[in-house]
């Protein structure tokens, strides 16, 4: 197995919305590469954070999809493509997040993504958010999805989406 890492920097552009930066570790096989997991990194803005600079719980579930979108796009899939083309909407079931550490103001964090498990009609993606000047483990979570169309209906996943996901988490279609 060999092990390759890139990271895509974007420019900042003195805007309000956070600074993201990713990058993917691929797994090499004989047959295929797997992506391991996904980072992104993210500036916690002012506005994130309470008036003593600690942020504010929530933005880690904010943080959480921003992980999961950049998955995603590494992956080679839009999720509004997926909800357009292919009436597949990823509706979140559940979520849980376990705090460790706070995160400051201006601090630079990795959102480290994976997915954990893959059936036919759910998804479940892992995360873990680390301090980058430091690599400390702020938090740790993981949020369950079911695949449902626009009218709501639990669907399966299209098998292209599928086929995907399952090769991420070592198990077969």
């Amino acid at each position: 197995m060999c092990d390759v890492r890139f990271r895509l920097l974007s420019q900042e552009n003195g805007s309000d919305s956070p600074t993201l930066a990713s990058a993917v570790r691929f797994v090499h096989t004989k047959s295929q590469a797997m992506i391991e997991y996904h980072d992104a990194t993210i500036r916690v803005r002012y506005a994130e954070t309470d008036q003593m600079g600690v942020v504010y719980h929530s933005n880690y579930l904010i943080w959480f999809e921003v992980g999961r979108v950049e998955l995603m796009r590494a992956l080679g899939f839009d999720y509004k493509l997926m909800e357009i083309q292919d009436d597949t909407f990823i509706v979140v079931a559940d979520v849980h997040c376990r705090y460790h550490h706070p995160a400051r103001y201006d601090d630079l964090l990795t959102v480290r993504t994976r997915i954990l498990e893959a059936k036919n009609r759910t998804l479940k993606f892992g995360y873990e958010l680390l301090r980058q000047t430091d690599h400390k483990l702020l938090a740790t979570g993981h949020t369950m999805h079911i695949a449902c169309s626009r009218a709501g209906q639990v669907k399966h996943f299209p098998e292209k989406y599928k086929t995907a996901f399952l090769s991420l988490t070592g198990q077969q279609t």
